[in-house]
């Protein structure tokens, strides 16, 4: 260790990155949701090099590679593609509860917009690697969400044409496309989330860990009481070994029901559809992509009398969660339970999120449509007309 230590400033590092990086005690174990995250992307890291080794990304033979030759001729193929859908679907459910819980605690303000901004890159970036990845097996929903999705960059006016065609690689969703997107997925994608993961815990080191009051802590004070021995006084503790430790603890009990889900339920994170294979010539009865992706979806389709503002309205649900920084700009560094009308608003958010999450799955038939369209124009008043509303009266009252 002196060794090295003496070469690459090994103890420095440590002390700046752990023994010494302080956070909160005021936390709970929501607050573990970033390490199960990065536990998640390594199980699909991991278990994507294994598929890696028998999957032919190649419109003929992908299908029977993913079916028949990992799932009945590799020895324990089927773990390895029951370990990587179930990571893929898992790392969303807990992306998602990460976002509402930095949102219910007011942990993208007042100095911790950065945090924030990184985080929303890398639910982008992950969408696209699940995009990317759900194509790969080259089944029905696999070619026809593809088609679908891909179609949209068609009607961007002026270019639409021209980078429907570079993506695609042909006129159709073929060959061509699947090897565009398998490169997407097994390495640039990748890499670009590895980068954003670094500046995401980059960011977090200089304004420090939000806690569940909001309460602005003086660290350097704080720090000097738990190193002089005062740490029941003390209201932080080092990253390591004190809230890591209790990190790896509820990642291991994530783990006991991720390891559950990939045995006995493995089947909610494959569409039964997507066990056929990809026919361009056959068209689902109804085209539908993953569930995490259903409710921006359901904004798209929800303007069905106008598809072009359905595309404008789907574009700025995108990155709409970029721009809550801006949209609530109270003081006010609260949890929601103390803040009332933010607190209806939090709740009425996830409600309608679930709502524009189960009609996305639904034919858009009969009275579906219009409960898609409320739903949507709901998601946009609540950021566009209501936060900015308590945001002000919250403003005066400060």
């Amino acid at each position: 260790m002196d060794w090295l230590d003496q070469r690459l400033g090994i103890k420095k590092l440590t002390k700046v990155l752990m023994t010494e990086y302080w956070i909160p005690k005021n936390i709970n174990f929501l607050w573990a949701m970033g390490v199960i995250l990065l536990t998640l992307f390594t199980a699909l890291v991991v278990s994507g090099i294994f598929l890696l080794m028998y999957y032919k990304p190649d419109a003929k033979l992908a299908y029977d590679s993913v079916n028949f030759t990992i799932m009945q001729e590799v020895a324990f193929g089927w773990l390895w593609r029951h370990i990587h859908a179930t990571a893929a679907s898992m790392i969303f459910v807990i992306i998602y509860i990460h976002m509402f819980v930095a949102i219910y605690y007011g942990s993208y303000k007042r100095g911790r917009e950065m945090i924030w901004i990184s985080g929303m890159l890398l639910f982008v970036i992950f969408s696209a690697e699940a995009f990317s990845g759900y194509m790969l097996p080259w089944g029905q929903m696999s070619y026809w969400a593809a088609s679908v999705i891909t179609g949209l960059f068609g009607k961007i006016p002026v270019i639409g044409p021209d980078l429907l065609m570079w993506i695609r690689g042909n006129y159709v969703v073929a060959d061509a496309t699947l090897t565009r997107f398998f490169m997407l997925h097994v390495f640039l994608l990748p890499v670009v989330i590895i980068m954003i993961i670094g500046m995401h815990f980059y960011s977090l080191r200089i304004p420090h860990v939000n806690n569940q009051e909001g309460e602005v802590l003086d660290f350097e004070a704080e720090e000097k009481k738990y190193k002089e021995g005062n740490k029941k006084e003390s209201k932080v503790i080092p990253f390591w070994p004190v809230f890591l430790s209790k990190d790896i603890f509820v990642v291991c009990a994530f783990m006991v029901f991720f390891f559950y889900l990939v045995c006995y339920h493995y089947e909610f994170a494959m569409d039964p559809i997507n066990f056929e294979r990809a026919n361009s010539l056959k068209t689902p009865t109804h085209i539908y992509p993953e569930w995490y992706f259903l409710w921006s979806y359901e904004v798209l389709r929800g303007f069905f009398f106008n598809g072009n503002l359905g595309l404008v309205v789907f574009g700025i649900v995108q990155i709409i969660f970029f721009l809550l920084p801006l949209l609530d700009n109270s003081p006010v560094v609260k949890p929601a339970h103390q803040r009332k009308a933010f607190q209806v608003w939090f709740w009425l958010l996830v409600v309608d999120m679930v709502v524009l999450t189960i009609y996305g799955k639904l034919p858009p038939v009969g009275n579906n449509r219009y409960v898609g369209l409320v739903a949507s124009l709901i998601f946009l008043a609540l950021f566009f007309v209501i936060l900015p509303l308590i945001s002000r009266a919250e403003k005066k009252g400060a």
